[in-house]
C-alpha cells in the first residue's frame, strides 16, 4: 500500500456513518486537490471495505460514483446507513460530512 492510499483510507473512515463525502473533499483533506480521479483509483483498491468504508464517498454532483460490488449495492449499504438515494444521487446539502 501507498502512502497516497493510506492517506486517502485513513480521510475515507472519518466519514461517520449516515454521511457521505466526494473523492474531492477526500482529495483537498489530504493535501492533494488535484488528484480526485486518483482517490477513486485508490479507493477502487480499497484492501478491507468493512474497515474502510468507501461507499461514504460520492461524486461532486452527489450521484453515488462506483463500488466494487456494484452501484445498486452502495445504494443499498447508504439506505442502510440512513443516507436516502433518489435516481442514483445522495443530496450533499442533506448527507455531506461538513
Amino acid at each position: 500500500m501507498t502512502s497516497f492510499q493510506e492517506k486517502v483510507y485513513t480521510a475515507t473512515r472519518r466519514v461517520p456513518k449516515g454521511r457521505v463525502s466526494t473523492y474531492a473533499a477526500i482529495a483537498c483533506a489530504i493535501g492533494s486537490p488535484r488528484a480526485v480521479r486518483a482517490v477513486g483509483n485508490a479507493l477502487n483498491k480499497n484492501p478491507d471495505i468493512k474497515y474502510t468504508p468507501c461507499h461514504r464517498i460520492v461524486r461532486s454532483d452527489g450521484s453515488i460514483g462506483g463500488y466494487a460490488c456494484g452501484s445498486a449495492r452502495k445504494a443499498v449499504i447508504l439506505k442502510k446507513e440512513g443516507v436516502i438515494v433518489r435516481d442514483g444521487k445522495v443530496d450533499l446539502k442533506r448527507y455531506e460530512k461538513k
